[in-house]
């Protein structure tokens, strides 16, 4: 029976492929995803959030991602459609290691019910 454990290996493996995935991301933000990674500081997700819808964005914001309130809406405010937000959860569930349901992500509609989803999923999936 094998370990559920992952060995030193698959450890390095898994942090180099996440590397890999957030590079081309501001710097603030991998440095986020690190202190996450390293310390589980949950703080860090908002930035690093708010990189990937902007690198996911149909259209540059003139107010960035994290000066908005949370009450700015996804769809209507931001432009996505069901194509770039489908684009966002498969990166966020390749980068965090979550399964997120279509289900689900009825009812992420704004800035804040996206950052709080991704926040409840990632404490559900975190090692203890």
């Amino acid at each position: 029976m094998e370990s559920p454990v992952p060995s030193n290996s698959a450890k390095t493996y898994l942090a180099t492929s996440q590397a890999d995935r957030i590079k081309h991301l501001p710097a603030e933000a991998r440095a986020a995803f690190q202190r996450f990674q390293t310390l589980g500081d949950p703080a860090g997700l908002d930035m690093v959030i708010c990189a990937i819808l902007a690198d996911f964005m149909p259209r540059r914001p003139t107010v960035p991602l994290a000066e908005r309130p949370g009450s700015t809406r996804l769809i209507d405010d931001l432009g996505f459609d069901s194509l770039a937000i489908t684009e966002v959860i498969f990166f966020a569930e390749d980068l965090f290691g979550i399964t997120i349901t279509n289900e689900e992500m009825v009812h992420v509609r704004t800035l804040d019910d996206l950052r709080g989803f991704i926040r409840r999923k990632v404490a559900v999936h975190a090692p203890r």
